[in-house]
């Protein structure tokens, strides 16, 4: 069933745990654009839609209000919101007079990126450098010399691949946090970049 099945049209939000009610349109017409950001980048669906419908609401919305509204499973919420906080991509907030969890979108497209890029990409290029010192073992036990000699060239333009991703990822980075356009944006909270 597509995520715009599953739910009616309403244009009222809906915070509490009471009975949940149905996405107004533009809700969610946002929501299929973060699910569709979440699949670019090799997310599940359902963690576009957590954070889609975070990033609609006007206020807090406790575990058991996103799977009533997005009508998806505990198991999915669960474990989206679990992918979500390790990105730094949603926060827990209090909510005076509540002892349920409340969480909230992380408006910040610098530290969203950072987050992902902390815990998606690092990791990869942190144990590549060991991989590729084991392709490299392999390769020197390759007896056929020309087979040796082809699969270093393809070691060598990973490595060069390796390499430039190294030095491309800091200045992603850099320009998210220092680029002179960022700079004309007002800095309260409700403007983020």
């Amino acid at each position: 069933m597509l995520f715009s099945d599953r739910v009616c049209m309403n244009s009222t939000p809906q915070v509490s745990d009471s009975k949940p009610l149905a996405l107004a349109p533009w809700e969610t017409s946002m929501i299929e654009m973060f699910v569709r950001a979440a699949n670019l980048v090799g997310l599940p669906r359902s963690i576009g839609e957590i954070y889609g419908l975070l990033f609609c609401a006007s206020q807090p919305m406790t575990f058991d209000a996103l799977q009533k509204r997005l009508g998806i499973s505990r198991g999915s919420v669960s474990q989206g919101l679990k992918v979500l906080r390790q990105l730094g991509a949603v926060q827990l907030q209090y909510v005076a007079g509540d002892r349920k969890d409340h969480y909230v979108p992380e408006l910040s497209m610098k530290r969203l990126v950072r987050g992902f890029i902390r815990d998606q990409f690092n990791p990869h290029i942190e144990s590549g450098e060991s991989r590729m010192a084991q392709v490299r073992e392999l390769i020197d036990s390759e007896s056929d010399a020309a087979i040796r000699e082809h699969a270093m060239q393809r070691l060598s333009t990973l490595s060069n691949w390796q390499k430039r991703i190294r030095r491309l990822l800091p200045v992603v980075m850099a320009a998210l946090g220092g680029a002179k356009f960022l700079e004309d944006i007002p800095s309260n909270d409700d403007v983020v970049i």
